[in-house]
This record gives structure tokens, sequence and C-alpha cells, in this order.
């Protein structure tokens, strides 16, 4: 089956149904999901981990209502405790990578100096989902080819010596492959041809 086939807010509602809304509380957590108000979730969520933080079902909402709302390292934090619970949880892995991804591209000063951090957990996030999936999902695929070539795009900048130019050819590369095997899945994407065509003309300019 395709992970993603399916919206991830969907497989969480529904996961979840059998221990939700059955009170008042629960019901306000539901409800807020299903209307897209992330904000009210993550008040109502909140406390509900604070009764029970080894609770599977709330933790996937709280991570994924964090993110919604671009709180990504709150989002980081709560799917790292759900991988803890649930190692084979996909989802907890697509989404602390792209959290990851956002975090390393849109730095807070504090955070300006783990960048290379970020990416590469980024990267490795993707790998394990899609290990995880047992298939080629072109949305792990995707993200983890934008997430080279940004890790290229950022190291390039600093890139001086031939080994460090090398490094981010190897990046663009691992990058280009990514985008290649959607569009085998997805043939005439424009968005993956330009992102190619984007990371050879990075890997022409490092030559």
């Amino acid at each position: 089956m395709n992970y993603f086939k399916q919206t991830v807010l969907g497989l969480i509602i529904f996961s979840s149904s059998s221990s939700f809304a059955q009170n008042g509380s629960d019901k306000k957590i539901m409800d807020a999901m299903v209307k897209g108000d992330y904000k009210a979730a993550v008040t109502q969520l909140e406390k509900a981990d604070a009764k029970d933080g080894n609770n599977a079902n709330v933790l996937k909402m709280l991570g994924y209502s964090y993110y919604q709302n671009g709180d990504y390292e709150n989002s980081i934090t709560t799917y790292s405790r759900l991988i803890v619970l649930k190692p084979t949880e996909i989802s907890a892995y697509y989404y602390r990578g792209k959290a990851r991804l956002n975090v390393a591209n849109d730095p807070k000063q504090s955070l300006n100096s783990m960048r290379d951090n970020f990416y590469t957990a980024a990267i490795k996030d993707f790998t394990k989902a899609s290990e995880l999936s047992g298939e080629e999902d072109t949305q792990m695929l995707q993200n983890r080819g934008l997430a080279y070539k940004d890790y290229a795009i950022f190291k390039s900048f600093k890139s001086k010596k031939a080994t460090e130019k090398a490094a981010c050819i190897a990046l663009f590369n691992n990058s280009i492959s990514d985008f290649q095997k959607v569009l085998t899945l997805q043939p005439l994407r424009k968005d993956i041809i330009d992102w190619i065509t984007y990371d050879k003309a990075q890997i022409a300019s490092l030559k």
C-alpha cells in the first residue's frame, strides 16, 4: 500500500477513532483536527499529553498539529517521542524530516550553527520512512531530493577546495537520482524536471 495515497490527517483521525471522541475533551480534539484548527488542536492535545505522556495517538496528532502551525522544533520533539513508542511509524519519520528541513532552510539564529545536522537528519528521516514503507514513494523521494538539493546549496556557499566542491556535487547527484525516480513513477512533472535542470546547472558551476 502506498502510505501517502490517503492524507496523513485522515489516517490520524481514523486510526485514533477507537480511543478518541469518547468524552467532551476528546471530541474537541477531533473537531479541531477535522476543521484544520491546529492551534485549538494543540491546546487540547497538550492537555491530553500532560495526562498521558505515552499515548501514541495523542503524540501523532500533536506532532502533526505543531507542524501545521509552523512550530517545527516542538513537532520534531514530539515525533521523536512517538518514534520511541512506535519505531515503525512512517508518518513520524516523514514529518520529522520535513520539520527538520524547514528548520535547516530557515533557521533561528540560535540554530544557525546546527544547519548541517538538520539537513543530514532530515535526509536520514526520509530514507528511514522510505525503508519502512517498503516501496519507492514519490513523496519520500521528492522530499529527500529537495533535502539533498538544499543541503548541497548550503554547503556550496563555503566550498572553496576541490574536495569540498566534490562533496557538493555528490549531494546534487543524489538529488538528481531521487528526482529521476519520481519521474519514472510520475512522468512529465514539470516541477521535478525543473529541479533536475537546476541541479545540473549547479554541478556545472562547481566544476
